[in-house]
């Protein structure tokens, strides 16, 4: 057999994604390249690997063993590549970290300066709705997770990062009164645009809702902050928004905090980690990194928050 290195890891990405096209965008390929590489690999093998059945793609229970031998000679690979680099003195390793949606307005300005420092990092950063996020982290498949709840069905620790101020808000349409602010009824008269259920942002929403005893219109239901931000930018209905993912449409007038007493509702953003977790040394600096400049981050990038 002559298989390379790169076709195991386009055949790991397939078993991973189940999908041609998904596997060519996270491999940054060409559809057609992924499956010349994936036939090739196949080719090498007298059992099938994968089935097409309609138009969905299945691993074999023998493809399934292979893509787990994948995934053992790749790490292996990767460990190599990171002891050579550990030995010039740089830091180096893959750093895991899941980032609930709304996080993505976080996140990469926590690691920007950190990976800028240490090229020898590679980043894995998968961006998802609450419940895939603590799922990863309850699995011990990631290093960290950033959250804006601290769940209380696992044991984690934590460190506090900033405040995540959430206001009702509409598009520049929106009629709002002067310098008077809304009482809570208002939420009976809007249509209410909400995130999907498991999403952070959904909990803290309908959890003010029920604290408050507040009915609401019939809603839509979005599987995004960006949908959600799209959907009030178009005139759909108003949402409660983290206002960390609407500055450039404030700043610009597309969108507007519609004033209601006791606004804005707020949770903590928290960089979390289960509990008696092992670290890697990388992990171990990154964390050291976030605790020595946690406050000059925040005040650089997020001190704008500060004005609402």
């Amino acid at each position: 057999m002559h298989y390379t290195l790169h076709q195991l890891q386009v055949f790991y990405k397939v078993t991973q994604t189940l999908s041609i096209t998904k596997a060519a965008e996270e491999l940054h390929l060409t559809q057609p390249a992924v499956s010349i590489q994936l036939r090739n690999f196949q080719q090498q093998f007298e059992l099938p690997l994968t089935e097409i059945i309609g138009r969905k793609i299945y691993i074999t229970d023998f493809g399934k063993e292979v893509a787990i031998a994948a995934e053992n000679i790749l790490n292996e690979v990767y460990a190599i590549n990171y002891k050579t680099l550990a030995y010039k003195g740089q830091l180096s390793g893959r750093l895991k970290i899941s980032v609930v949606s709304t996080g993505k307005y976080v996140m990469p300005y926590l690691l920007s300066e950190f990976l800028k420092k240490n090229p020898g990092i590679e980043l894995v950063l998968d961006v998802s709705n609450k419940s895939k996020v603590l799922e990863d982290l309850e699995k011990n498949e990631v290093d960290f997770s950033l959250v804006s709840i601290i769940p209380p069905s696992i044991q984690v620790e934590n460190i506090e990062l900033l405040s995540n101020k959430l206001y009702l808000v509409g598009n520049r349409d929106f009629h709002t009164p002067a310098k008077k602010k809304l009482d809570k009824n208002v939420f009976e008269e809007l249509s209410l645009i909400f995130r999907e259920k498991g999403s952070g942002t959904r909990y803290i929403m309908e959890k003010y809702m029920e604290e408050h005893q507040i009915p609401t219109k019939k809603f839509i239901e979005l599987t995004s902050n960006e949908a959600v931000k799209q959907a009030v930018l178009a005139g759909l209905g108003c949402s409660v928004m983290p206002l960390i993912g609407i500055k450039n449409e404030l700043t610009n007038g597309d969108l507007q905090i519609i004033p209601v007493k006791g606004f804005p509702i707020q949770s903590t953003w928290n960089l979390i980690w289960l509990k008696r977790k092992k670290h890697t040394l990388l992990a171990s600096a990154f964390l050291d990194y976030i605790k020595e400049n946690k406050q000059r981050l925040i005040n650089e990038h997020f001190g704008w928050t500060d004005q609402f």
